[in-house]
């Protein structure tokens, strides 16, 4: 297969689909202002090609950060595209859809992936979709796009998910998750006084989550946006640990970018070595690939930031140009299989 990469900074759609013959699925990214011209300019350009789309950034060797992006593969790829509605209510409902597109690419774990473009409800909608999916094994790559829209097959959607169900007929697929986070301490929370609706932890321990914050960092109220880049919580997953990152202070409240339940236990993370880890996660992919298509990642919009901040972002895309073919998203919340992540890259491999 192919994977093919095509941008506009000024959001000029001929000039990103410049190149692109005959794809067999379409992954449209691009900005609030121009993005239903944009799914329909593309929808006619190539119809009946199967596509999904978001507003978001998208990247390559550099970042395009209010135009638009075009990642599309080719040549020996079956896929198909859809939605799930009512993303905040019942997906469930449209279940059918996501169990004939699978039937239809005929697939299995290891050579299929779904790539989802989430509206919100992620870890709603990621439970709904894991039950179709692992009844082959099949994994899942994805993220969240701004504005609480999504496209698919020519056609926006609000409150809903897009996805693709992508078969690679030329070798496998991987999945794979990066965090460049570890433990700080031995702070163990129990949470509590939590509101999964609006993703609200109350506290930590009995007491107020952000007393609990200020305190072991000894940070301001002002400084805790900032200091998430490199303080997030993490939630124990069996042997994984999931980041959430905090999107504000609510009174004595932290309102968090990812749902928090009672009970739920949570630790303190510290930033690592995120030059050495991503040298690691390459290195790791080339001794499993050795020969690799393309690769389609999801890099949290805190990661972009930290990585921007620190000089970082475009020696990171140079680096992960050393895989071959790579390009992707910034979301605003990761897809991983089943789990919605924060402040994490996650990506999928094609042989």
């Amino acid at each position: 297969m192919k994977q093919f990469f095509g941008m506009s900074r000024n959001g000029n759609l001929e000039e990103a689909v410049r190149g692109l013959h005959s794809p067999q699925f379409i992954m449209l990214l691009s900005n609030d202002t121009q993005f239903t011209a944009h799914v329909e300019e593309l929808e006619r350009r190539f119809p009946g090609v199967p596509s999904i789309g978001c507003i978001g950034m998208s990247y390559q060797t550099s970042v395009v950060e209010n135009g638009v992006g075009v990642i599309a593969f080719s040549d020996g790829v079956k896929a198909a595209a859809n939605v799930l509605e009512q993303a905040s209510v019942m997906p469930v409902k449209y279940i059918r859809r996501l169990e004939n597109d699978v039937q239809a690419v005929g697939g299995s774990g290891r050579d299929t992936v779904c790539i989802d473009f989430c509206a919100g409800n992620d870890a709603c909608v990621l439970t709904t979709i894991n039950t179709v999916l692992q009844r082959q094994g099949i994994p899942l790559v994805g993220g969240t796009g701004d504005q609480g829209r999504v496209s698919a097959n020519g056609r926006v959607y609000q409150d809903a998910v897009a996805y693709g169900i992508v078969r690679n007929q030329n070798g496998r697929v991987k999945t794979y998750k990066e965090n460049i986070y570890h433990q700080l301490g031995n702070y163990r929370f129990i949470a509590s006084n939590t509101d999964r609706a609006n993703y609200i932890l109350g506290s930590l321990n009995g007491k107020p989550a952000k007393q609990v914050y200020e305190s072991i960092l000894h940070v301001t109220d002002e400084e805790i946006l900032t200091r998430t880049f490199q303080n997030p919580f993490g939630k124990i997953n069996g042997d994984d640990t999931c980041i959430i990152s905090i999107k504000e202070v609510r009174g004595n409240a932290l309102a968090c970018f990812r749902q928090v339940n009672d009970s739920d236990v949570l630790i303190l993370l510290e930033l690592g070595d995120y030059q050495a880890i991503t040298r690691n996660t390459i290195q790791q992919i080339c001794q499993e690939f050795p020969k690799r298509s393309a690769v389609f990642s999801v890099n949290c919009l805190f990661r972009y930031k930290l990585f921007s901040e620190r000089n970082y972002m475009q020696a990171y895309l140079r680096e992960m140009a050393a895989l071959g073919s790579h390009a992707g998203l910034v979301g605003y919340g990761e897809h991983y299989n089943n789990r919605f992540v924060n402040q994490s890259m996650t990506c999928v491999v094609f042989e």
